[in-house]
C-alpha cells in the first residue's frame, strides 16, 4: 500500500503528547471500519503511542515511516 491510498487524513504536526493521540481517537471514528487513516506528526513520542493505540483499540497499523522530520502512519480502522 502506498502513502497516497487512504480515506482520511489527520495533520498532527506541531502537536505534542498527548494531543496527537487524543486527536487520533476522535478522527478514527470519522473513518468507516476497514477504511484507512493517514496521520502526519512531528512528535517523536508518536512512534510509541500510535502503535499502542492501535494494539489496544483493535486497529491495524499498516505502515509507519519518517520523512523530513515527520512521522507518517497509515492505520486501518478495526470494527
Amino acid at each position: 500500500m502506498t502513502t497516497d491510498h487512504y480515506d482520511a487524513e489527520l495533520d498532527a504536526r506541531g502537536l505534542f503528547c498527548p494531543e496527537p493521540v487524543m486527536m487520533l481517537h476522535n478522527r478514527i471514528n470519522d473513518v468507516e471500519p476497514g477504511g484507512v487513516l493517514r496521520i502526519v506528526a512531528t512528535d517523536p513520542s508518536t512512534t510509541r503511542d500510535i502503535p499502542r493505540f492501535c494494539q489496544f483499540l483493535g486497529h491495524e497499523l499498516l505502515s509507519r515511516s519518517e520523512q523530513d522530520d515527520e512521522f507518517v502512519y497509515l492505520i486501518r480502522r478495526g470494527d
